[in-house]
């Protein structure tokens, strides 16, 4: 046996145990967990801000500065945490909720609800706030979860984990109910993965290497969270003014995250008047420009290459194209986007619309910047992750997405015949 096949087996089993436990208790309950939840982060923001620091020294050693954004907790952002664990509270869970209802001729009644998967698995790289949303929103759901995080924020998450658990243990319920794995040789990914007996499904969060890794090496069901090569393209109908505010937005006001963008495309028909103004903006934000020749006739910045199309910077990289036309946009989104979110800036209604259609992406935006995808923003509470792929969710995945369905069928003695 792997030395690492029992420690995820008794995961495993210990989640098992724990999501029917889970299942059996009310939303009420659930609730009341939750705000508890909220407080006690609050009240021990200053044993996680001091794990958080112990992970930004090490990680200063090895991560781009842009990267550590994601890594950083504040007092402000742990309250923004907490925030959204009472807005999940607050929440109808979809558990139970009755999705069709048929009668049959012979008098069969099916009532198809929604229910929990289970145990689910989930594997990220260093985003301490994915731990808690992770963790409540699965919990709101009546599911376990094993949460596998990033070196980088192990002792955040450690932290983090452990405050969840001590209120779950206060509410007589199971610590492995929520579990991290302490684990952090890459070769126990693999192991992890292979837990089908124990895993309904796994959702992994971060770079494309990541996900492509857990894709190709999982023998459990995956929901597949997509890396994100984002575009605005402003068209030649766009409000100058607005282009240039949400282009800002998406480009600066958090590059490390997956909906920030990656690539602006213009037409070239507003390209002179507008990127001058973009450059000045984008400089004063150390941003560098990689542009086609055409643009850097327009504006300084160094020569796109055969990859900075298909590259997510996650950081003050801006790729900047001179279209000439909206359907010279459409197609080249459509080739390189990561299906995650596009947007296009425009006072024409019709070619808005066009854009829409057309572009294959789970979120697509009309003069507004593709910062919103984001559960929280959406309403959600907050977010298991962004699906990109197209089966069972897409976009930002709120409490719905962490549910399956059951059949439940009622009769008075019917038989087949």
């Amino acid at each position: 046996m792997n030395q690492y096949e029992s420690i995820f087996q008794l995961m495993g089993e210990s989640a098992r145990a724990a999501s029917i436990k889970l299942s059996q208790i009310s939303e009420a309950k659930i609730n009341d967990v939750l705000h508890d939840m909220a407080e006690a982060l609050t009240k021990q923001e200053s044993l996680i801000l001091k794990a958080n620091e112990a992970d930004l020294r090490l990680a200063k050693e090895s991560q781009p500065e842009a990267m550590m954004d994601r890594l950083l907790l504040t007092q402000e952002r742990i309250h923004q945490m907490a925030e959204g664990v009472r807005q999940v509270a607050s929440l109808q869970s979809p558990v139970g909720t009755t999705l069709e209802s048929i009668e049959r001729p012979n008098g069969l009644r099916i009532e198809k609800r929604a229910v929990p998967f289970g145990v689910i698995g989930i594997i990220f790289e260093a985003r301490p706030n994915v731990t808690v949303d992770a963790g409540v929103l699965c919990f709101k759901t009546a599911n376990a979860v094993i949460l596998r995080g990033g070196k980088e924020a192990f002792h955040t998450n450690r932290a983090i984990v452990s405050i969840l658990q001590d209120v779950l243990e206060a509410h007589n319920l199971p610590r492995e109910a929520i579990q991290l794995v302490e684990v952090l040789d890459r070769d126990a990914v693999a192991v992890f993965l292979r837990q089908r007996n124990y895993i309904d499904v796994i959702i992994p969060r971060g770079g494309a290497g990541l996900i492509q890794r857990v894709i190709s090496e999982s023998q459990i069901p995956v929901i597949e969270t997509g890396s994100g090569i984002c575009h605005t393209y402003v068209d030649e109908f766009a409000d100058l003014e607005m282009a240039l505010s949400i282009a800002m937005n998406a480009k600066v006001q958090r590059p490390s995250v997956c909906n920030s963008m990656e690539t602006l495309l213009v037409h070239r028909a507003v390209a002179e008047e507008f990127l001058p103004a973009l450059s000045q903006a984008m400089e004063e934000h150390k941003v560098t420009i990689h542009a086609t020749d055409d643009v850097l006739q327009l504006i300084p910045g160094v020569p796109v290459t055969e990859l900075s199309f298909s590259t997510e910077y996650n950081d003050f990289d801006l790729n900047i194209k001179i279209v000439d036309s909206l359907e010279a946009a459409i197609e080249h989104i459509n080739r390189y986007t990561t299906h995650h979110s596009e947007a296009i800036v425009t006072n024409d209604i019709e070619r808005a619309t066009l854009f829409m259609n057309l572009i294959d992406c789970s979120t697509v935006y009309h003069n507004a910047s593709t910062r919103f995808t984001d559960g929280f923003e959406f309403g959600f509470g907050a977010e298991i992750g962004i699906s990109t792929q197209k089966l069972h969710a897409r976009g930002p995945m709120g409490l719905a997405a962490l549910t399956s369905y059951k059949y439940f069928v009622y009769g008075d003695g019917q038989v087949r015949q």
